[in-house]
């Protein structure tokens, strides 16, 4: 798990206004500051990264209960900061902290949307349709 010089891993969520950028400009649902500033505070772990000129260009948090249901969200990379190995660093980062301190047998999930697919493929993440399938409810 290595970033290039320039780019720095930071544990914890970002600012709530790098937040709602990052979701913003790399294509994720954006959402308001009031969700955020809900939000961000409920993560079970988070990191982002930090570009040397002091822009937050990534992200990433794990969200869930702490005994064994854990949920990879809010996975984001600037598009101008795509392909230099920061979404790696971050899905990494994260699954080692579940792996390392959540109880054995935990269930990591996460929802894929086709530009992260590889990604999470090449951390392990499969589809498991035969098993179950995500559903949503948005209100």
């Amino acid at each position: 798990m290595s970033l290039p010089a320039a780019y720095r891993l930071r544990i914890g969520v970002p600012p709530v206004p790098d937040y709602l950028r990052l979701r913003r400009e790399s294509g994720l649902t954006p959402r308001t500051e009031e969700q955020a500033e809900l939000a961000l505070p409920g993560s079970w772990r988070a990191c982002h990264v930090v570009h040397d000129s002091g822009e937050t260009v990534g992200m990433g948090r794990v969200i869930g209960d702490g005994g064994w249901y854990f949920h990879i969200v809010d996975m984001a990379v600037l598009p101008g900061h795509q392909r230099q190995g920061i979404g790696d660093t971050v899905l990494t980062w994260l699954v080692d902290e579940i792996r390392t301190a959540a109880p054995p047998k935990a269930f990591v999930s996460l929802m894929a949307d086709p530009p992260g697919r590889r990604l999470y493929a090449k951390h392990g993440f499969t589809e498991d349709r035969e098993r179950s399938i995500g559903m949503a409810l948005w209100t």
